[in-house]
């Protein structure tokens, strides 16, 4: 895909790994729809690309509600087209063990509020997402793209029993949606970061990240712009769909 004067979305695109993607594309002078929970959030990130001469536009949207996917897909046809691309981003983190015990005595347990706020988010807003760009896409009779954003703990992760479902079913969905949607000239594929450096890893221990690092084979975090180098390049190669890139310094959980 030729990514210019296309539209795209990208959902938690108003920070970090999401800015980053923005940015990148935008730069091959792609339309960016920005979605994410943050009205503030959202005006300071299309501020910073419009300031450097990319097209930007903000939709406030909660990706885990039918609804405002609905209405928020339906106000970027509006304002700025039918999409080309979208990229689903949007994620968290609630992390706890599925139980913790002491002298045989189980004190601490993951709670259904940690798992299905990130079940809700991370899983069920990319299948909301993904299916109200498909239609959009198939009913302007164009061809299109979508990158979900998995992880590398899809391969399991201990202490996110929620978070690695979460994106093992994006994995999941990524497969399923590129052998659904060809037929209609819509390539699906996944990108699987390690550890970046982002605002969360940041306000981590100094001692917690020397110890995720020294078990990066590269001996260091990632940079946003190399998840955002991966997006590009499932956008405009042609024959990449159904496959998961994993970008991780070649890190094994």
């Amino acid at each position: 895909m030729e990514l210019a004067n296309t539209v795209i979305a990208i959902t938690g695109g108003a920070q970090g790994l999401g800015l980053a993607m923005a940015r990148r594309l935008g730069k091959q002078k792609a339309k960016l729809a920005l979605l994410d929970i943050s009205a503030e959030t959202l005006d300071n990130a299309v501020s910073q690309l419009r300031e450097e001469g990319i097209e930007a536009e903000c939709f406030v949207v909660d990706v885990s509600d039918e609804n405002s996917v609905i209405q928020g897909f339906a106000d970027i046809a509006q304002r700025m087209g039918p999409i080309n691309g979208l990229v689903n981003n949007a994620g968290i983190t609630q992390d706890a063990l599925l139980v913790k015990a002491k002298e045989g005595e189980v004190d601490k347990r993951m709670s259904l509020k940690q798992w299905q706020q990130v079940i809700d988010i991370n899983l069920t807003g990319v299948f909301l997402c993904g299916r109200e760009a498909a239609t959009q896409m198939i009913e302007a009779g164009h061809e299109g793209v979508i990158v979900n954003i998995s992880s590398i703990s899809q391969a399991g992760n201990m202490g996110q029993s929620n978070y690695a479902a979460s994106k093992a079913g994006i994995s999941s969905l990524t497969v399923t949606w590129a052998n659904e949607l060809a037929r209609y000239g819509i390539r699906v594929g996944g990108v699987a970061p390690g550890f970046m450096k982002t605002e969360m890893t940041e306000s981590m221990r100094s001692d917690m990240l020397d110890r995720i690092t020294s078990n990066v084979p590269l001996r260091r975090l990632g940079e946003p712009d190399d998840i955002a180098q991966s997006v590009e390049f499932i956008f405009t190669n042609d024959y990449y769909t159904g496959r998961i890139l994993e970008c991780d310094g070649g890190l094994r959980l």
